[in-house]
This record gives C-alpha cells, sequence and structure tokens, in this order.
C-alpha cells in the first residue's frame, strides 16, 4: 500500500455565486520515504492537494488515504489529531513565531503532543545545520536559516508525512537550493514522505518524482 493514495478526489470552492472547480479526479500514489515535487502555475490546485493530504480541509468526493487512515471518514478531533502527530508542514513565508527562540519554536511542535523534549529540539536544529542559533529569534536569522528553522519544526516529532508549499519561494536561488537539500535529506533520512508543491524546477532535481497538476489532474512530468 502507498503511504499516500489519492483515488477520484474532487474538489471545489465557492466564490461568490461561482462553484470553481480546483481538482477534477485527481489520482496519485507516493510511496513511504518517497519525496515527491507537485509542479504546476499558481491555481492548478498544488495547495489544495496538500492540504488534502495532510487533513487539513476535506475532498468533496474521492478517497484521501495516509498511512491506512481514510481522511475523509475522519471527524475533526481525530482529523486534528492526525495532524497534530502525524503531519509536518513547510510553508512559503517560515510562520515562526517571532518572540520565540530557534529551539523555542522547534519545541512547539512537541509541546502541541504534551512532550517536552529540548534534546530532540535540539537535535533537529542541528539536523539542519543550525547548532549555536539554538537561542536566536527569527529577526536574528537570515530568510534561509529561517526556513532551516521551519524544518527542523515539522520534522522533529517524526511524522510520516511532511508537505512544503512553495519552501523555496521567498528565498534566493543558491539558498532555496541548499534548503530544497536539506528538507529532501532530512526527510529520507527518518522513512517520512515529503510533498513538495512548488514552481522551482529545482524540486524536480531534488526530488525522487515530479508530477505536474493540468486541468485539475495529475499528469507525468515531462
Amino acid at each position: 500500500m502507498a503511504a499516500v493514495e489519492l483515488r477520484g478526489v474532487v474538489k471545489s470552492y465557492r466564490a461568490g455565486e461561482l462553484e470553481v472547480p480546483v481538482l477534477r479526479g485527481v489520482d496519485l500514489d507516493a510511496a513511504r520515504g518517497e519525496v515527491l515535487a507537485v509542479l504546476g502555475p499558481s491555481g492548478s490546485g498544488k495547495t489544495t492537494l496538500l492540504n488534502l493530504a495532510a487533513g487539513i480541509d476535506r475532498a468533496d468526493s474521492g478517497t484521501v488515504t495516509v498511512g491506512g487512515r481514510e481522511l475523509r471518514s475522519l471527524d475533526d478531533g481525530a482529523l486534528t489529531a492526525y495532524r497534530r502527530a502525524h503531519v509536518g508542514y513547510v510553508f512559503q513565508f517560515f510562520n515562526l513565531l517571532p518572540t520565540l527562540t530557534a529551539l523555542e519554536n522547534v519545541a512547539v511542535a512537541l509541546e502541541l503532543l504534551g512532550r517536552t523534549d529540548t534534546e530532540a529540539a535540539t537535535a533537529a536544529l542541528a539536523r539542519v545545520g543550525l547548532s549555536g542559533k539554538e537561542g536566536r529569534f527569527p529577526h536574528q536569522l537570515s530568510g534561509g536559516e529561517q526556513q532551516r528553522v521551519a524544518i527542523a519544526r515539522a520534522i522533529v516529532k517524526g511524522p510520516e508525512l511532511v508537505v512544503a508549499d512553495e519552501p523555496t519561494g521567498n528565498l534566493d536561488g543558491a539558498t532555496a537550493a541548499d534548503v530544497l537539500a536539506t528538507l529532501a535529506e532530512a526527510n529520507r533520512e527518518r522513512g517520512a514522505t515529503l510533498l513538495i508543491a512548488t514552481h522551482d524546477e529545482r524540486a524536480r532535481r531534488t526530488a525522487d518524482r515530479a508530477v505536474v497538476l493540468r486541468d485539475g489532474r495529475v499528469a507525468p512530468a515531462e
């Protein structure tokens, strides 16, 4: 069984009086430990696809199965528990808490699970190359360093799925390539499945496989 499996997934959103279709019957598999890049222009549904796999949103129809769980069948409480325990997130704009240090930002992911584990948070920062910067606040870090903190926060709890939505969109070229490599390596080491939604063609080279969203459906990348 695939670690992530979408079958016939349909998703639309309301825009005033209109219903706007985004995904029109998506079929997609991702294996345990696989790094999969999801490419496509803005508005193609990349973020929607990631949000469905992460349990942030629900499909209108079809099935979304992650780690043997069919997410549409879970109630809101079970979905929240799934996200907290099993999913890590990396976003374009880092989403770090400005009043917390790098270490505290990473530790938050564990605290939401009722765990206090400074050693694990420190080790996660070391894994992304930030040893010695645990006490710095986000404004004292470069953009690339802030994204590394976000990666450490995503992996510290040992999630089975990490979703990264345009993780290099706010970074310069050299920094973006370095962050992509760090993100992919950290997930492969832990056997987590990584889904990257991106415009960045460098993600195709970093990933094990790439697909493209076209007209609300998934096609192999050329």
